[in-house]
């Protein structure tokens, strides 16, 4: 009988997550794959978020993850995963989307009858989801969205300028649901940066709406914007209005967007790769370098009153 591989033992725990199942979850069950997990108080790796304090507590290893935008903090953290496009080794591109949708990359692929099967199901024009209504921090989109909506009306099942009586509940699931029947969804992310790309383009694309985008310039590197809409193709935003409108009332183009797949040649990114993800967490773990936490010159009891009142 063929023993099967040992696995080394690998304490690990999470910190300033706002809600996270620590024994399943993403980032568990792809070290599962090469290592025993173990959830200890005294890891050998600490993964944790930002606006917590409870991470400065732990000596060990230390990995920041981040689905927002905020860079690394080097004198926080030994390595990082972000969104951001960082010539750094100690920092793993891995956009939002990856984990924040529950959509997996396989249901993105299109087949040979997607066009047909699409095109028959949609009977609305454009639906969006979000409920920032806050001008300086998603001014933006809200400008796009009244505009785009004052010449044809956007149905929205967030809490901004809610119209569907309601808000949608939370989750990738209802809000798929909810889309299905539109031909365009309008995915805008609640700002402008490079590399800055979360789980809204895949809201759109889950349902197999035509996305309606704009957030990341560089979009174009991890999803064929020929299956998009994409406002960094036009000059203006009345352009960019016509173009929809166009598509909306032609539909030989509407045909021509959706028969375009969403990855390059219909094949995932290289984003999606648990392989590329498992391969960054072992050198993380391996690293026999002294973790940042070492190289504090006093412990400072104040970090414990900072701790305390993430439980206030």
């Amino acid at each position: 009988m063929t023993l099967g591989k040992i696995k080394p033992k690998l304490r690990l725990d999470f910190s300033d997550f706002g809600c996270i199942n620590k024994v399943d979850n993403w980032f568990t069950n792809i070290l599962q794959r090469e290592f025993t997990v173990e959830i200890n108080d005294r890891p050998d790796l600490l993964i944790f978020q930002e606006g917590g304090h409870l991470n400065r507590l732990y000596t060990c290893r230390k990995l920041f993850w981040t689905g927002e935008s905020i860079m690394p903090d080097w004198r926080k953290t030994d390595y990082a995963m972000t969104c951001h496009y960082l010539d750094d080794s100690r920092n793993l591109r891995f956009p939002y989307y990856v984990w924040g949708s529950e959509c997996t990359p396989i249901e993105l692929i299109k087949g040979p009858d997607y066009v047909e099967n699409v095109f028959n199901k949609k009977n609305k024009f454009c639906s969006t989801v979000f409920s920032n209504g806050n001008k300086r921090r998603a001014g933006a989109r809200i400008d796009f969205f009244l505009k785009l909506n004052d010449k044809k009306t956007i149905d929205s099942g967030g809490r901004f300028m809610n119209n569907i009586g309601g808000s949608l509940p939370i989750g990738g699931r209802p809000k798929r649901a909810f889309n299905e029947a539109y031909k365009f969804h309008m995915c805008f992310e609640n700002k402008e940066m490079d590399g800055y790309t979360t789980e809204k383009i895949v809201d759109a694309m889950w349902p197999q709406c035509i996305p309606i985008y704009w957030g990341n310039r560089r979009v174009n590197e991890e999803f064929n914007t020929k299956s998009m809409l994409c406002r960094y193709d036009y000059s203006s935003d009345d352009d960019f209005i016509n173009r929809i409108l166009e598509v909306d009332n032609d539909d030989d183009l509407y045909r021509s967007i959706l028969k375009e797949p969403f990855f390059h040649n219909n094949k995932p990114n290289e984003f999606y790769s648990e392989d590329r993800i498992l391969e960054f967490l072992i050198k993380v773990i391996e690293d026999k370098t002294s973790p940042i936490s070492h190289k504090r010159k006093f412990w400072h009891p104040g970090r414990w009153k900072l701790a305390k009142r993430m439980h206030l």
